[in-house]
């Protein structure tokens, strides 16, 4: 029989239908120079571990589309880059105007002395003794002078610190640097699905271990009067000190605060969820329309900036963690605050239609 079945069998198999074999994996994007692709997905956003605050509950289910990321916050050689293309002004090297500096401090306050309104920033000051944390004026000093290219004042500089990332950079001057480079802010939703690179509802961007030094760069001591330094600097490393995470990011945790597009409200996400129902997937949310800021009540917005700095500490700010979230005025600069960018597929189809320099984004910060 075995001489008959074995052609009958070849004839059935070539009649028959044949099963699919799996998906063909679609080839990764080729990553503009700089950047790399996030493939988009669906995540679990938010944070309940022991460190959580209220605004990082509810923990809901959101779902991003693809996008490329810079792979490192945005340097003093690339900022510096674009400021000798445009010539561009940062907030803190213009006079701080009054008008609007007004409409953040509750009515009545008087009118600060004309040397206070000078361009300048706020620089961290490191006590000598231990202070308490809830008054933040403890540690950080207005200093004129002090910008992205003299980021601890007037007599410092950014000399030797070319991989460094660029601070002291208002909300306001980020959207100016993505709108010369063809890219964009991050969402904050777009932002924690690559911060936790490609793992599902973990406490930091490695995993669920406790940080250590060698993880990332934040304050190691008693905040914020003594830092042993453990990891090895006592402000910003270089980018690419630490190990990248698993899309390829690196300082995702710690070092500099970084810029989301999103207004900030605690109770966003409560609201996402009522919008679309217990179980449900929030889809590419770009934030409430109008901010809510307790910790700046007199602000009138407030945007939110993610990732936690070299000033994390457990003790007072556990912000490294990829859940965490904090917000500030977007014309307020700060030596511990800078950014990285983003570009979608359509944005990069415009980008290289036209030179860098000529491309413009959308407004974000109307």
């Amino acid at each position: 029989m075995l001489h008959w079945t074995i052609p009958y069998l070849s004839l059935l198999c070539a009649v028959l239908p044949v099963p699919p074999g799996p998906p063909a994996t679609a080839p990764l994007p080729t990553p503009p120079a700089g950047m790399v692709w996030i493939p988009g997905g669906e995540f679990v956003m938010g944070g309940t571990d022991p460190l959580a605050r209220p605004d990082e509950q509810p923990k809901h289910r959101v779902r991003v589309d693809g996008f490329w990321m810079d792979a490192t916050e945005v340097t003093n050689t690339q900022f510096r880059t674009f400021v000798e293309a445009t010539g561009y002004k940062t907030i803190a090297e213009r006079p701080v105007d009054w008008n609007e500096l007004k409409k953040q401090v509750p009515e009545g306050t008087p009118r600060p002395p004309d040397a206070m309104l000078q361009p300048g920033s706020l620089v961290f000051t490191q006590p000598a003794q231990p202070v308490g944390t809830e008054d933040f004026s403890a540690w950080w000093t207005w200093t004129n002078g002090a910008n992205w290219a003299h980021p601890g004042g007037p007599d410092t500089s950014i000399d030797g610190k070319d991989d460094h990332p660029v601070v002291h950079i208002a909300f306001d001057d980020a959207v100016a640097y993505c709108r010369w480079a063809g890219k964009r802010l991050p969402t904050e939703a777009e932002w924690e699905f690559a911060a936790r690179g490609g793992l599902q509802e973990k406490i930091n961007i490695w995993g669920d271990e406790p940080i250590d030094s060698k993880r990332c760069n934040t304050w190691q001591g008693q905040f914020p009067f003594q830092n042993t330094m453990a990891d090895g600097f006592a402000r910003a490393a270089p980018v690419k000190s630490f190990p990248p995470n698993g899309y390829g990011l690196s300082d995702m945790a710690g070092n500099v605060w970084e810029w989301c597009m999103d207004l900030y409200r605690p109770e966003a996400y409560a609201e996402q969820v009522r919008e679309v129902g217990a179980g449900g997937v929030v889809v590419n949310p770009t934030g409430p329309t109008k901010s809510v800021d307790p910790r700046n009540p007199d602000a009138p917005v407030s945007r939110v900036h993610r990732g936690g700095s070299y000033l994390c500490n457990d003790s007072y700010c556990a912000s490294y963690r990829p859940s965490a979230r904090m917000a500030t005025p977007p014309d307020t600069a700060l030596q511990h605050l800078g950014f990285r960018c983003v570009m979608t597929p359509a944005m990069r189809k415009v980008r290289e239609s036209k030179p860098i320099g000529t491309v413009t984004t959308p407004p974000t910060s109307e």
